[in-house]
């Protein structure tokens, strides 16, 4: 494996070697299960999949975790608006969790754990916590982190003490509220004491009933599954500051370990130029997506275009671009010839460079304009038996780098489209857009004209030859 990647403790790229020599290891914080995961979720968790699947087609082994939060603020609230319990609530929308990561192509984790199922273990790290002085119990039963306890707080951050008191106050109505007594605003929750509209959704603990914290969850399933130290944690880059910043507080102070020994941080989703929320209707969900005709590979295609690190701008006119896209590279597979796979050994071969350029800082933008570099330049017509088989092992290795899934090929969409006409027919679909109806029938006669027509749907359209 040469993989670099970006750490964000160091601010640096750097190698990933696995800690013990063999299996690289990483945790991954998974969703919130009380709804449906949107677009800008799944942005994360696509990478992430990217990411494990770079390491394995470099021939490492990985331990993949990823946790199911089926208990805080959350989950609580709204299990009660629905009038189910916390179980029944919670596995319905893992269920629809787990069948969008399946149609979105995701490697399914090795281990799923969840937050209910290891509050025991929770439990044991809030004593042990307790014991060595890094937290203490309040008079209504709840337990908290002492931030001043831990020296090297805010180094994933990089906050100075003013600013993470901000930031406290700042997350104080994130996933997990702290509306709690505690001695000093930057402290965080452990366990929170029983509250009359947590309704049956308690547990017994050293301290009184209650539940744990959101924070401590993932520090006592990775301990659990990946031990005190481990390869790379990834997570949303919302979650940098408090929650990775706490889980690194806590697992160091708990163990003698150093926990995460590499972060990988995933940017935000925007839609249209701003921002994604569910008050500006454009919250899109996989289910929103497939209902306006688009596939999940088209979805996987868009999410992946971007460099993880900075925002990607979602619009349907970029899932209309995949689909030309995938399409694209479905055409090149097609004339390459299924007989070309035939005792193929995994290799990138003529994509090589997309290959390389993949493993610098995982850069998928990059790596996909060296995959359409190598197609434009390659005519499969006047490829030997042996480069044919080059060509298509090489395709198939990005693809599976990628977990690109191509679109079965209808013989209309196999038609190369000259550059020419593919610009005419855009042009005619802004000036329909623009409702410049003179232009766009131009635009049409022009199209008919040179042997081509357009089949348009609500939100794109198809060049043929007629």
């Amino acid at each position: 494996m040469s993989l670099t990647l970006h750490d964000t403790l160091t601010r640096e790229p750097r190698a990933l070697i696995p800690l013990d020599g063999k299996t690289l290891r990483f945790y991954c914080c998974g969703p919130t299960v009380y709804g449906p995961a949107h677009i800008g979720n799944f942005r994360t968790f696509v990478a992430q999949d990217v990411f494990r699947r770079v390491v394995e087609q470099g021939g490492v082994p990985t331990l993949h975790i990823r946790n199911l939060t089926d208990v805080d603020d959350k989950t609580i609230r709204d299990s009660q608006k629905a009038g189910r319990s916390l179980t029944e609530f919670t596995q319905y929308w893992t269920t629809k969790f787990h069948a969008d990561c399946a149609a979105l192509n995701l490697l399914p984790p090795h281990v799923e754990p969840s937050a209910v199922a290891h509050i025991p273990h929770q439990i044991r790290m809030i004593e042990t916590l307790i014991k060595r002085g890094h937290a203490y119990a309040t008079a209504d039963g709840s337990v908290y982190f002492k931030v001043t306890s831990f020296a090297d707080y805010g180094r994933l951050s990089h906050l100075e003490a003013r600013e993470l008191k901000l930031g406290a106050t700042v997350t104080a109505n994130t996933n997990d509220s702290d509306e709690y007594s505690k001695d000093s605003l930057a402290d965080f929750v452990l366990w929170k004491a029983r509250k009359t509209n947590d309704g049956s959704n308690f547990w017994s603990s050293p301290w009184g009933d209650g539940r744990p914290g959101w924070h401590l969850e993932c520090s006592a399933m990775a301990l659990e599954y990946l031990g005190e130290d481990f390869d790379v944690h990834s997570g949303g880059i919302d979650l940098i500051f408090p929650h990775h910043e706490n889980e690194i507080a806590q697992s160091c102070c708990a163990t003698h370990g150093k926990f995460a020994h590499h972060w990988f941080h995933v940017t935000h989703l925007m839609v249209d130029g701003g921002k994604m929320s569910k008050s500006l209707g454009n919250l899109y969900t996989l289910e929103d997506l497939q209902k306006r005709g688009y596939s999940a590979a088209e979805l996987r295609y868009v999410l992946i275009s971007g460099y993880y690190s900075v925002p990607i701008n979602f619009t349907f006119h970029s899932l209309d671009a995949a689909r030309q896209a995938l399409q694209k590279m479905a055409k090149f597979k097609k004339a390459l010839g299924e007989s070309a796979a035939n005792n193929a050994t995994p290799a990138p071969g003529p994509f090589a460079e997309a290959w390389e350029t993949l493993n610098t800082d995982l850069n998928v933008p990059g790596a996909v304009g060296a995959i359409f570099s190598t197609i434009n330049k390659t005519k499969p017509a006047t490829l030997s038996p042996e480069e044919l088989q080059q060509a298509w092992t090489g395709l198939h290795f990005m693809l599976e780098a990628l977990g690109l899934q191509l679109p079965s090929l209808p013989d209309e969409a196999a038609t190369e489209v000259p550059e020419n006409i593919a610009a005419l027919a855009e042009k005619r679909w802004q000036a329909k857009q623009a409702k410049d109806w003179a232009a766009a029938d131009i635009a049409r006669k022009e199209l008919d004209a040179a042997g081509w027509t357009i089949k348009d749907s609500k939100d794109s359209y198809l060049v043929l030859r007629k």
